[in-house]
């Protein structure tokens, strides 16, 4: 791929920093767009043929401006939290206007990563106009492929650190969706997930759910993460009503909230796929968690390791 030229929008965060190394590995040209460049660029501009551009997206003149040359645009813009109004504006307007701009520069090929669950039916905002954007991807009349990932971990993530910092602190977890069930995917592999999908053609039109080899429920993974720490915890599992009041308390705490009452909502339905990886079309089996947690979040699984060594010596 060293002479295609790829825009990733939103790529400067957790996932579109994997997204970029894999890209850059096939020696593509890439731009990756930020509201921040000083805060990203010390992990990006390392890479090669690699330009990380402040500018604001949701301005269709500068969106023109970022895209003028490019042949291939990734799409991965989205939000956790906020109003209906910040969903649809993330997730829906911004989306538009990126196809708007593709047939404005000539851009045919638009990969677009949305998520596991996404549903104009489904209970949340989050899922519901992520459901509605894949929808305009369909219409567009581009080159689409729509990656929808379960929960998506690694370093640097936001899902099983968070888990990690809460163990590490509280005495006992109360925890929402504990019986949600999720098949979490490797960052790396939703990365070469898109790298395959680019090099093949088969993948254009086509809609892939991509997750892990194995499902959890959310319960089973906090207890994972807290033997990985050392800092086992009691979970205790809240009925929706009450986690809904502690996310609503939740949301008047300043900064981004741990949980939001959308993010219930989303809990309420499994994070599964009933499809199998599409391991034939993009040539590799996912990951298991198994073998990637540890590196980052096994603070005292060395130390670990020697007590079970230790036991057994002194039967």
């Amino acid at each position: 791929m060293h002479d295609r030229r790829i825009c990733l929008i939103g790529g400067s965060g957790f996932i579109g920093s994997y997204i970029a190394e894999r890209l850059a590995e096939q020696e593509a040209s890439l731009t990756i767009t930020t509201r921040n460049r000083d805060r990203h660029k010390a992990a990006l501009i390392v890479l090669p043929k690699t330009e990380l551009v402040s500018t604001n997206v949701h301005h269709p003149l500068a969106l023109q401006e970022v895209l003028s040359g490019h042949d291939t645009v990734i799409s991965m813009v989205g939000i956790l939290h906020g109003s209906r109004k910040a969903f649809e504006r993330a997730h829906v307007e911004l989306l538009d206007k990126i196809i708007a701009t593709c047939h404005q520069q000539g851009i045919r090929r638009l990969l677009h990563i949305s998520a596991l669950g996404a549903d104009e039916n489904a209970p949340s905002d989050y899922q519901q106009t992520k459901g509605l954007a894949e929808q305009r991807l369909r219409e567009s009349g581009l080159d689409w492929t729509i990656l929808r990932p379960s929960v998506v971990f690694g370093r640097g993530d936001s899902f099983l650190t968070l888990f990690a910092g809460l163990l590490d602190k509280l005495p006992l977890l109360p925890l929402a969706g504990a019986h949600t069930r999720f098949a979490p995917v490797w960052a790396d592999d939703l990365a070469r997930a898109c790298v395959a999908c680019l090099q093949n053609p088969d993948s254009i039109g086509r809609s892939l759910d991509i997750t892990g080899p194995r499902d959890y429920t959310l319960a089973e993974l906090v207890t994972y993460v807290g033997r990985l720490r050392g800092t086992p915890r009691p979970i205790l599992a809240l009925p929706q009503s009450l986690a809904m009041l502690q996310a609503g308390l939740m949301e008047y705490l300043p900064g981004p909230p741990l949980m939001s009452r959308d993010n219930v909502r989303s809990l309420s339905v499994d994070n599964v796929s009933p499809h199998p990886f599409p391991s034939q079309l993009l040539g590799f089996t996912p990951t298991p968690l198994e073998v990637v947690a540890p590196q980052y979040l096994g603070r005292d699984e060395f130390n670990l390791i020697l007590a079970d060594y230790r036991r057994e010596a002194a039967r």
